[in-house]
């Protein structure tokens, strides 16, 4: 195969591919569209249409696809091939700009929220030129957009599009005011960092649980978990390696930049970062990550579990949204300068972030809604659901010292016209990271850590972004109608870092004391369920920034709405659904076998001599009898609260039901079941233990 250097990015129809490929002015052309936004003319999609099949085809792809990211949270494809008739009774292999630019999928059968109706087919994707193509299996995948007929979104990528487009225009407007003319885009860019576990195919198969849901429902703690703290950073099994290693080569043959790789805290636990990079390419990346994960695990007699919760009582999963702003120059925005105009631009834009966060931070935790993250939330291995944001005590200090109009001990001398003290110079690691903050400033970008790991990394930059551009638009709407420029700069500066700072805090988030600080003192919002903080997607504030800024139509939040909700309910119905089954057909019987097994041994010793009293066998067969009761009462109150649920008038109220009723009956099945694993012979017990998988994998 060669070096790293040799075939990475081999199947992409990257830059280096369109320069060899292309004429001159096709590709300047299209570099144009694609830096810039400039319209895409037919001639020069026809040209790289003609190209791009080639280039396919001479790498042994027959087929096409419009690749495209639906509402149901995983990618979608359609599949048509390059051949076309020829008069001869023949075929030859064609590709036109047209097909290139727009597929047509059927958008009747994808989530829409109400925007579709069943009988209203067409659907269209758009071809997305910033997201370069790229070869699976036989099949050439172009990124692109999906929409209705009617025009409305039914994808993550649209609004993520518009949401940079947004955050880009605003930010111009504030470079100008700092006489920088030069800049002609300002990118947002991302690199996610992907947890996951590793279980044998063998003992998945055994879990219905797993099988159904990702996750499993019941087990009992086993002996050793992740209290030794050996597994994280640890050497990296055989069997892992191999994975880890056939892994990279196909993210890097596709041009994905994974990074490092490492185990994670929670036995059968590993973590892969990347390099991060645009976006919208950042957000494909990931999505094939996670799908070649598991298509690779699978050749290796393994199930990668994206799952933000499989395992009970140790760490769960989740997705670290590295995010930060540069310019077309590679400026980092989020990063000090050298000169007090550099300076005082750095502390424009970290205050923007900060007003985002806090003036949208309920926005910010529905972007990582899901019934699996709610698990995980609040839990010793991921920030609470209360949204804070970590500055660090050197910034903070800055901060306080422009709050306060006093100097900063920390700076030099001379002083910058905001008239404060000047900026020194940041070294990336002036301080240390607070892994329990949502939302941490690591230098020069921030890490969002509330993403669950299955979560696509769409919906939380869209909310960012959003969220940035309305506060640049805020600061460029005064800063541009003021009469002295650096005046209201500085006030502006003063007044954010005043109004906002109850949404910084540097301490520790997994501190009970700091929920009632945060909740009680602060008014900081705790939206601990999905279901508590979907309804506000729809507030009038929410829906006033974020159909402003043209990221989405009214109809098309209400859609989200119904749809997240609606997934919400499914994903906790068919868990339920799945215990009740797990419990009447496979868990009770088996603790009834078991029971009946230890009675005949009872009844035989006595055969043996009657003066024997058995209380062993006679002690441990009242109390499994008593928890097959158990459990038949629990799964039977389970199915029953299901059914209750038919009657719900509307997809909040079935919300409500699942939150407060439905959750707490499978907590209270489950507590039987595990107690009932604890006393049942293993031999009788069926299905892999939480000891068997989680160090299942030699």
């Amino acid at each position: 195969m060669g070096t790293v250097t040799d075939y990475f990015g081999s199947l992409v129809f990257d830059d280096r591919v369109m320069k060899a490929t292309l004429s001159a002015k096709v590709y300047a052309s299209l570099k144009k569209t694609i830096d810039e936004g400039a319209k895409l003319d037919i001639s020069v999609a026809n040209a790289v249409a003609v190209a791009m099949k080639d280039w396919a085809v001479a790498h042994g792809a027959t087929h096409y696809t419009h690749w495209f990211q639906p509402l149901t949270g995983i990618t979608a494809e359609k599949h048509d091939s390059f051949i076309s008739p020829s008069p001869d009774g023949g075929v030859i292999m064609e590709f036109s700009g047209k097909e290139l630019i727009k597929g047509e999928p059927d958008a009747s059968s994808f989530p829409s929220g109400g925007l579709r109706a069943t009988f209203e087919a067409r659907g269209y994707t758009a071809w997305d030129p910033t997201s370069y193509a790229f070869i699976k299996g036989k099949t050439l995948c172009i990124p692109t957009a999906f929409c209705s007929y009617g025009g409305e979104a039914l994808d993550k990528k649209t609004p993520l599009l518009r949401s940079m487009e947004a955050l880009n225009k605003q930010a111009l407007r504030i470079l100008r005011l700092f006489g920088n003319d030069k800049v002609k885009c300002v990118r947002t860019s991302v690199g996610p960092e992907q947890e996951y576990f590793l279980v044998t195919k063998e003992m998945y198969d055994q879990r219905p649980d797993l099988r159904f849901t990702g996750r499993t429902l019941f087990g009992a703690k086993p002996p050793k978990g992740q209290e030794m703290d050996d597994h994280y950073f640890g050497v990296i099994k055989p069997r892992v390696a191999a994975y880890m290693e056939e892994l990279n080569d196909e993210l890097w043959k596709l041009g994905i930049l994974a990074k490092t790789e490492h185990n994670e805290v929670a036995p059968a636990q590993h973590e892969l970062a990347p390099i991060y990079t645009t976006t919208n390419i950042a957000t494909d990346h990931n999505q094939l990550t996670m799908e070649i994960m598991q298509k690779v695990a699978a050749k290796h007699g393994l199930v990668c579990l994206l799952h933000e919760k499989p395992f009970a009582g140790v760490n769960g999963s989740g997705k670290h949204n590295n995010w930060s702003i540069s310019t077309d120059a590679g400026v980092n925005l989020l990063s000090p300068g050298e000169t007090p105009y550099e300076n005082a631009q750095f502390l424009l834009f970290l205050c923007a972030v900060i007003k985002a966060v806090d003036d949208y931070q309920d926005l910010l935790r529905i972007s990582v809604a899901t019934a699996g993250n709610d698990h995980r939330l609040g839990a010793n291995e991921a920030p609470p659901a209360v949204v804070s944001i970590f500055l660090g005590d050197e910034l903070n200090a800055v901060l306080e010292a422009i709050e306060t109009d006093t100097p900063y001990s920390g700076a030099e001398k001379t002083q910058m016209k905001l008239g404060v003290n000047v900026l020194p110079k940041f070294n990336r690691d002036t301080t240390d990271r607070n892994r329990t903050s949502p939302f941490a400033f690591t230098g020069n970008k921030f890490e969002f850590r509330m993403l669950g790991s299955s979560n696509s990394i769409a919906c939380a930059n869209i909310m960012l972004n959003s969220a940035v551009a309305e506060a640049l638009k805020i600061y460029a709407d005064r800063l541009e109608a003021a009469e002295d420029f650096e005046a209201s700069l500085h006030e502006m500066i003063k007044k954010t870092i005043k109004d906002h700072k109850h949404i910084i805090f540097n301490g520790n988030g997994y501190d009970d004391s700091w929920i009632k600080e945060a909740t009680e003192n602060r008014g900081l919002l705790n939206y601990r369920t999905t279901a508590d903080c979907m309804p506000h997607l729809l507030d009038k504030k929410n829906v006033d920034m974020l159909t402003s800024h043209k990221v989405f139509s009214e109809a098309e939040l209400k859609s989200r709405y119904e749809i997240m909700l609606e997934n919400y309910c499914k994903t906790i119905i068919i868990e339920a659904n799945t215990m009740v089954d797990m419990a009447k057909t496979q868990i009770a019987p088996a603790v009834a076998a078991y029971a009946k097994e230890v009675a005949k041994t009872a009844t035989t010793k006595k055969a043996l001599d009657s003066t024997i009293a058995c209380s062993y066998e006679t002690g441990l067969v009242k109390r499994l009898s008593a928890l097959t009761d158990r459990i038949a009462i629990k799964a039977d109150e389970l199915e029953n609260a299901l059914l209750d649920l038919h009657t719900a008038e509307d997809i909040g109220t079935e919300a409500n039901a699942i939150r407060d009723t439905i959750l707490a009956k499978m907590g209270e099945l489950r507590v039987p079941c595990d107690e009932a694993e604890t006393l049942t012979a293993k031999t009788y017990w069926p299905m892999p233990t939480y000891a068997d998988l989680l160090f299942g994998v030699k």
